[in-house]
């Protein structure tokens, strides 16, 4: 399997695109709780002579900082709150993290970048990680609730628990292992299972919350996309269930919200070893040089669970019907939809 890059310079690569999300139930949000956006309000903060220095971390730490509600709610299970601004014309976005390998000993990490643009060289991405070395004191108030205090504000981030959260065993496959749930910053909530028999991981959609709505591909009866993130699942001929096959290419190119579920990891969920013996299943050369979540031991990089294409036209998702039409039993079946699993 590969390793994606988790620098701690540069953090922030990992995951693009912000804003907090609204919280999400089975049912719609009330019209009058949904957030406007207004093409005024975006020209207005566009033409907004710039406060603070951009290339200072510090000042723009401060801004983003002062920014903020009282109490936050951090969606993504890789315990990342994103956000995004406009200085000086120029779109940027970031994200205050509380990652689970040094949360506990009082610090958060914090980064922010100009957005990626397949035209223009990227001129700032900055990280720090921020303690009280440099003012700003992290303090764990209960299992998933962390208060941040900079320049005498306090700020209370609110992890997002879903200890409580399982899959109903009628959509457990036979010799499938349950690693966690993932709360992707797309706002999609999904279970994480690893199959040792068939050696896959797949992402299964967690149909109890409802936050998009599908229509049918035109490659696949067997596919539908989302018509907000674009990610296509397919319908398990054995369960009733969907499984994630394909996420769009363009939006893994500019790093966006609807990039995949490969960064956002059920983090503070996993028990003990499960994901790091699992990694190894796919991986063994990768023994001793990796911690249970699958970090690299210097931190710098951690290993990808990907089990879906990357495509860029619907017609790549036929590809899925033709494997499974010979699959004769699940043995043969299952690894069809992980066709874009990372080795």
């Amino acid at each position: 399997m590969g390793f994606r890059c988790v620098s701690r310079l540069s953090l922030a690569a990992l995951a693009l695109l912000a804003g907090s999300l609204l919280a999400l139930s089975a049912t719609p949000l009330a019209a009058a709780q949904n957030t406007i956006k207004t093409n005024e309000a975006y020209v207005e903060e566009v033409l907004r002579a710039p406060e603070f220095d951009i290339r200072s971390i510090d000042e723009v730490f401060d801004y983003v900082f002062s920014s903020l509600d009282d109490e936050v709610t951090v969606y993504p299970t890789e315990n990342y709150y994103y956000f995004k601004f406009v200085h000086g014309g120029v779109p940027y976005a970031g994200n205050f993290r509380l990652d689970i390998a040094d949360r506990d000993q009082g610090v958060v990490h914090f980064a922010y970048f100009s957005e990626n643009n397949p035209f223009v060289e990227q001129e700032i991405s900055e990280h720090r990680a921020y303690s009280q070395e440099y003012g700003v004191k992290v303090e764990k108030k209960d299992a998933l609730d962390y208060a941040i205090t900079a320049k005498g504000r306090t700020v209370l981030f609110r992890l997002n628990d879903l200890r409580d959260v399982k899959p109903a065993q009628a959509i457990v496959a036979d010799g499938e292992q349950y690693i966690g749930p993932v709360f992707d910053e797309s706002g999609v909530r999904m279970f994480l299972m690893w199959n040792q028999a068939t050696e896959t991981f797949h992402y299964v959609l967690d149909e109890s919350v409802v936050t998009e709505s599908y229509v049918p591909s035109s490659a696949s009866s067997q596919v539908k996309i989302g018509r907000r993130t674009h990610f296509a699942w397919y319908r398990d001929r054995y369960r009733e269930r969907w499984i994630l096959v394909g996420v769009r290419a363009a939006e893994t190119q500019l790093n966006t919200f609807f990039d995949g579920p490969f960064d956002q990891l059920p983090d503070n969920f996993i028990d003990g070893d499960v994901l790091r013996d699992a990694l190894l299943t796919l991986s063994p050369e990768v023994e001793g040089q990796i911690d249970r979540l699958g970090n690299s031991l210097d931190l710098k990089g951690r290993m990808l669970v990907d089990p879906y294409i990357l495509y860029d036209d619907q017609a790549e998702l036929a590809a899925f019907d033709q494997c499974t039409a010979a699959a004769v039993d699940e043995a043969g079946y299952y690894p069809c939809l992980a066709v874009g699993q990372s080795k």
